[in-house]
Parts: structure tokens; sequence; C-alpha cells
């Protein structure tokens, strides 16, 4: 889904990209072809268990101090990390700095407000939990039902698309990428959704024939729909 969307915006060629919070690797290994790639996580076991690819350059480090020069990458890839990071603004300025003029970042993440979500958090499988700050999930569920991941540092704080514009509106011009990534998911690419909750939701919404109302319905406007409906925010972000 990352590539698809990147393509949608430039040509994905001979480009510096920085994979910012990596995981495992899989992204920076797809975009490696033809493109020069740094892949970035603060977890050195989760870098040393990432393919070993020519074209990529693993770097174990924080995204609040990025250890590049001002001006050096195409692409940024943030994919469904910065719900997982503090100090949110400092890391902004830093992708902003280390982006050459025009450069993008490509940003996915849930969505706070999404009704789906409500329902069935992304990351804990709960109702509600998504409206939850950081330490009220460690106060009020961790604490209760998960109490070895209490000491956990990457616990997930989703983001509405009015934090999101809050955040990076002064840096970038967003553009949602909505419409394209519902007609993905309702034709079946499974790259998007991956939860058993969410795969059953999407074989009886095709069942019951809503597909195509959904795909009606979606759209790339800040407005009512992408508040409350969709489920995550694909977005690109162009450097002002």
């Amino acid at each position: 889904m990352v590539k698809l969307i990147l393509k949608q915006t430039l040509c994905l060629d001979n480009l510096n990209i920085l994979d910012l919070g990596s995981g495992e690797g899989g992204t920076a290994f797809v975009l490696s072809d033809k493109n020069s790639v740094v892949s970035l996580d603060i977890n050195l076991v989760r870098l040393k268990r990432q393919d070993k690819n020519f074209n990529i350059k693993k770097v174990n480090g924080s995204a609040l101090v990025l250890p590049f020069a001002s001006n050096s990458f195409d692409i940024i890839i943030l994919q469904d990390v910065i719900e997982h990071l503090e100090q949110t603004h400092i890391i902004i300025e830093e992708m902003h700095r280390v982006l050459k003029p025009q450069g993008v970042v490509y940003l996915s993440t849930p969505n706070r407000f999404s009704v789906i979500n409500i329902i069935f958090d992304p990351h804990w499988g709960m109702p509600f939990l998504s409206l939850l700050n950081r330490q009220n999930i460690k106060n009020f569920y961790l604490k209760r039902f998960r109490k070895t991941e209490m000491n956990r540092t990457d616990i997930a704080e989703l983001l509405s698309l009015k934090d999101l514009l809050r955040f990076f509106s002064n840096y970038f011009h967003l553009r949602l990428f909505t419409t394209y990534t519902v007609k993905e998911l309702l034709d079946g690419n499974k790259g998007i959704v991956w939860s058993d909750f969410h795969l059953s939701t999407i074989r009886i919404i095709k069942k019951i024939s809503l597909d195509k109302v959904l795909i009606s319905a979606a759209n790339n406007k800040f407005g009512l729909i992408n508040k409350y409906f969709t489920p995550t925010f694909y977005m690109v972000l162009i450097k002002q």
C-alpha cells in the first residue's frame, strides 16, 4: 500500500528514502528497488532481524535526534508509528529538517474517533480504548488486565484528524488518500487490515452489498467521513 500511494504523488526511482520506525523492515525492502533506503529503528533487535540488502542502510537511533544532515531525503516513511511516539512536535521538526525541499512524508495512523476503532481498538482489541491517552490506558487497562506490559515505552495513543492537522499543517501540505485506500481494501488488498474483526467486517460489508455505498461515500476531504468513520488515515505530506 505504501508504494501504491507514493506512486500517485511522485516517481519512485533513484530517491533517498528514510523509513522511520522501520520495525521488521518489510516496507524498507519493498522501497529499496531502484532507491537508496535508510532503515531507522530504536529497537536494535528488530533491526538485526531485517533482511540483508545492499540498498538499505540500517541505523539504530531515535526520531528525536535524527543523525542525518539537513535536506538529506526525498521521502520519509512514517507507517503506523506516530501513535507510538512522544514529543511529537520535536519529531516533526526533525523530519522537516532532514527532508529535501518539496520532499514528502508517507503517513498512516489509526483514527482515534473512528466508530470502528471505538468499538474495537486496533492495538488492544477492546472497546473505547482508542479514546484514552497513553497514561489512562496504563491506569485503567494495563494495570488491571495486562500488568506485564505496564512498563512498555511504545503504548499507542491514537490521534484524531484534528490532531494531525494541528501537528503538521505549519510544516506540510496534507493530502488524504481515503478514496483510493477504500477501493483497494474492498477489492481485497489484505495489506491494509489483518485483524480477524476487521476482515470479518469487510466480508459482511461485501455480502450485504454495502461496498458500493462505502466507495461512493469515501472522500479525501477533512470533513465528517474522515473525522469519524475512516478507521486509518493514509496521507502524503508535502514539505512547505
